[in-house]
């Protein structure tokens, strides 16, 4: 088939049989066979007063040779030490003739000749900026037809749109704003201001998204729950809540004292496993805790210009002289806030600083953050040149797993110990002491070591933590560093009973005042426990009892999940207890 290109757009209106211009609207007739040929289109090098060649010759000539005498002139000044910016007449000539020949050369290269090779009648090209359709070729009998689509482009499948869940809302106002917010007019965010009505806001926001998504909520609960508690320190643009199953594992015997632990979780035999420990450590006695240390942690990242500056920083912040001054500015922030101590890390100029402070019942994230912003706020004055990069460098470390929590401590740290009597061992949790001691060794030391775990050195910690934490309001994310833990087991009184104990250096987020603590639901968890809000008589008590008591729920957790694995009685539980027989499927429709 011979390809041809249209004529160009100056050419292309034409006239139809009754002498008027042929508009792009029109049909165009079938061209007449005519000897004559077509007069050539014009371009633009037609202007030039020498053939394009020459011209062409001339100009990369006149161009490299200019290029050549200036950087020869340019080397010669260098070798005499003479400043390239003075310049004789003959370089100034020399520069004017060098840009002339190479805005021609531009102008040649990316303007002409594309031009040219655009409008080259054998070329296959062609201009179509005023068909209607691009897909045009010209057949043999120089008939306009449209091209075929690529057999190897296979169609594009768009999903279909949704059908959008529509539910009658109670009154046509509120009708017309899950308009507003499907429509885009209406952010979603502030309708909470804008009504002023917590439960209302959620419940537009609900329908707006089942509209604009066409899934249905159905099955998630919005009836029942308090939306003003969490309004500005919870949770953002609520739809409803999720229901989380409370278990009680206990009672727990704790320094002499008797507490029922509530766990949410949704996994089976976690609850059961725990309270079997419970009361095998009731049985034996009980369990001992020791709070080890009680501090929250930020650091700030500064830099400096150079690494000798971001010493004497360090240096000034761990002199023991400067603590008293640093300390005052840092408890200005809260009646509770109160600076322990600084470690500071360097890495080149940059200078990581290690805040550790006391703050109360709470979790104190907030309190520390302040404390740290007024030092240096107060540094800024001696180190002006000093660029504070974030008030966080992350050798806090908060919500990542790190050797300085588990080396140093973060939060709260605990031990927990207790003797399980060799009757109990065999009773209650149906293995030996033998076995136990021995399990734990392979298992979490030398099975953690070969795994290169850090601070991993348990069966399940992090179930117990994770359980107690979203029972009590805590944050869990911060279940990643709290369960650092390290489990050991060995036989006492002459190989009859067992010693064990968990050692669990970075509880971090344990409060009993603040975040989600002040909800319902998990206040009612902590008044269980009876650590709820802040102790009057002495600040940060119930903080540290909370933190004791996720400790020793700990260790009734390890106690009774190496009994199952050492007796093989692990899978066998979980598959009579944790698995349904009923058809949940059924059951949901």
């Amino acid at each position: 088939m011979d390809s041809r290109r249209l004529p160009p757009k100056s050419s292309r209106t034409t006239s139809s049989n009754d002498g008027g211009p042929l508009h792009h609207h029109q049909k165009r007739p079938a061209p007449s066979v005519d000897n004559r040929s077509p007069s050539p289109t014009p371009k633009a090098s037609d202007a030039l007063p020498l053939p394009l060649y020459l011209t062409n010759a001339i100009f990369f000539t006149l161009f490299f040779s200019v290029a050549y005498y200036l950087l020869h002139r340019w080397r010669e000044k260098i070798r005499d030490s003479t400043p390239l910016h003075v310049v004789t007449f003959p370089e100034i000539a020399a520069i004017v003739s060098l840009m002339a020949s190479f805005i021609y050369l531009l102008g040649f290269f990316g303007i002409d000749f594309v031009q040219s090779f655009i409008t080259r009648p054998s070329h296959d090209t062609w201009d179509l900026e005023d068909t209607d359709n691009p897909n045009y070729l010209i057949n043999e009998d120089h008939r306009l037809v449209t091209c075929p689509p690529p057999a190897n482009v296979p169609p594009i499948s768009k999903l279909p749109n949704p059908e959008p869940i529509i539910t009658p809302l109670a009154s046509v106002e509120d009708e017309e704003i899950v308009k507003s917010v499907t429509e885009g007019t209406l952010p979603s965010y502030s309708l909470e201001s804008k009504l002023g009505d917590c439960k209302r806001a959620a419940v537009i926001r609900r329908e707006a998204l089942q509209r604009t998504t066409g899934r249905s909520l159905e099955g998630l609960p919005i009836e029942g729950f308090d939306y003003d508690s969490i309004l500005g320190q919870c949770c953002e643009m609520p739809v409803g809540y999720v229901q989380i199953p409370v278990g009680i594992a206990g009672p727990l015997l704790l320094n002499g004292m008797e507490y029922m632990v509530p766990m949410a979780t949704t996994e089976g035999c976690l609850v059961a496993s725990t309270n079997r420990g419970c009361k095998a450590m009731y049985a034996s006695g009980g369990a001992t805790s020791v709070l080890l240390a009680d501090g929250m942690t930020r650091a700030p990242v500064v830099r400096f210009e150079t690494a000798k500056r971001a010493s004497e920083l360090k240096l000034f912040l761990e002199d023991p002289d400067n603590f008293d001054t640093l300390s005052i500015v840092f408890n200005r922030s809260s009646r509770f806030a109160r600076l322990q101590g600084i470690k500071c890390s360097m890495a080149g100029k940059n200078l990581y600083m290690r805040f550790k402070c006391s703050t109360g019942d709470a979790m104190g994230m907030n309190m520390v953050s302040k404390g740290v912003q007024n030092v240096l706020d107060f540094l800024q004055n001696d180190f002006h040149d000093m660029e504070v990069i974030g008030i966080s460098g992350n050798f806090c470390s908060d919500k990542k797993p790190a050797a300085v929590n588990w080396i140093e401590g973060r939060g709260k740290s605990v031990v927990c110990e207790a003797i399980i009597r060799e009757e109990i061992v065999k009773k209650v949790l149906k293995t030996s002491v033998a076995s136990l001691v021995e399990l734990n060794m392979l298992k979490n030391l030398a099975g953690s070591a070969v795994a290169g775990a850090l601070g991993g050195f348990n069966a399940h910690a992090s179930n117990i933590v994770s359980a107690i934490f979203i029972a009590t309001g805590q944050d869990p994310a911060q279940n990643i560093e709290s369960s650092h833990c390290i489990t050991m087991m060995e036989a006492v009184n002459n190989g009859k009973d067992l010693h064990i104990s968990v050692t669990m250096p970075s509880i971090e987020v344990v409060g009993t005042v603040g975040g989600g603590t002040q909800l319902a639901s998990q206040s009612a968890c902590l008044n269980l426990l009876g650590v709820k809000g802040a102790s009057k008589e002495s600040p940060g008590s119930n903080s540290r009892l909370l933190a004791t008591i996720v400790a020793g729920s700990v260790l009734a957790g390890e106690l009774s999940l190496m009994a199952a694995i050492a007796q093989g009685q692990l899978v066998k539980s979980h598959m009579k207890y944790n698995r349904s027989s009923k058809d949940i499927s059924k059951a949901a429709s």
